[in-house]
């Protein structure tokens, strides 16, 4: 078993920077032997980079990440070890974009009721096949002058809390866990330290999830200090379940995140891929 291990990234695919197949010879440079494509809301770079990690020696766990809704905004959920081929959740991802792209149309209709200058067309066109969010508007608004920084994009337009954001239409908990399990996928929740909620609260979606079939806690990620690491891992304990980590890694996009990088500049331990498969091995699950 490979020692250095990442299973949380997102490349070009959704809202990286890094081609699916850039990404993973990224992890084959930095020495990871496991890493997780887990891009947002869509599987479409899941091919190429499994083809590149068969060339490389990389073992690719094909994921996704999903956004499901609650009262502490935005929970996501990475779903691991999906089939070559998961038609319903390709299905239900499909209709997700959809909603997507009916939002990114309404925030562009936002700047343009503004008096900015953008169209939707462009928006396309810095996304270049991407699946379309923020982060490309962001880069929209410093190629026409709008904003120097993708940075400040966001600080006075883009944020959850701004003027010209446009709230997403999420499915339910019950509705993204029963995407990820009609795969057989292992589901984690992502990043839990970072939600607005308080432990209590935390505690009780913890709960609620696994009462759903939750597998795990993404314990391990880069701004979980040492005090959010350890509680995540109680959280993770007290219900049952086991933990994950991973980077987020997004490229250019966050140039501060480094593939198979943690908090601190750790790694993630690598006996929690071994755990994750003893999950999987005794819920009759395969590895695919």
């Amino acid at each position: 078993m490979h020692t250095y291990i990442d299973l949380h990234t997102h490349s070009s695919a959704s809202d990286g920077t890094d081609s699916p197949g850039d990404l993973v010879a990224l992890a084959a440079g930095e020495g990871l032997g496991t890493v997780a494509l887990t891009d947002h809301d869509t599987i479409s770079g899941l091919a190429e980079a499994s083809a590149a990690g068969e060339r490389l020696g990389v073992d690719v766990v094909r994921g996704c990440e999903l956004a499901v809704s609650s009262p502490h905004g935005e929970v996501h959920i990475l779903g691991l070890w999906l089939p070559e081929h998961p038609a319903s959740l390709a299905a239900a991802l499909t209709a997700i974009r959809e909603a997507r792209d009916a939002r990114n149309r309404e925030m562009v209709e936002n700047f343009r009721r503004a008096g900015f200058d953008v169209t939707y067309a462009e928006l396309l066109a810095v996304a270049a096949g991407e699946s379309v969010g923020r982060p490309h508007m962001a880069r929209l608004l410093v190629q026409k002058g709008v904003c120097a920084s993708t940075r400040e994009a966001f600080v006075k337009f883009l944020g959850d809390d701004k003027a010209m954001y446009v709230p997403r239409a999420l499915p339910t908990p019950e509705e993204g866990m029963a995407m990820l399990r009609a795969e057989k996928a292992t589901t984690v929740l992502a990043h839990p330290m970072l939600l607005r909620a308080t432990l209590p609260e935390l505690d009780a979606l913890v709960g609620t999830l696994a009462a759903m079939g939750l597998d795990g806690v993404e314990a391990y990620y880069p701004e979980h200090d040492a005090t959010a690491t350890r509680r995540a891992k109680k959280l993770a304990e007290r219900h049952g379940l086991a933990l994950s980590g991973g980077s987020d890694y997004h490229g250019a996009v966050r140039p501060e995140v480094r593939l198979g990088r943690i908090w601190n500049n750790g790694r993630v331990p690598g006996h929690i891929l071994e755990d994750l498969l003893e999950r999987r091995a005794r819920q009759g699950q395969p590895v695919y």
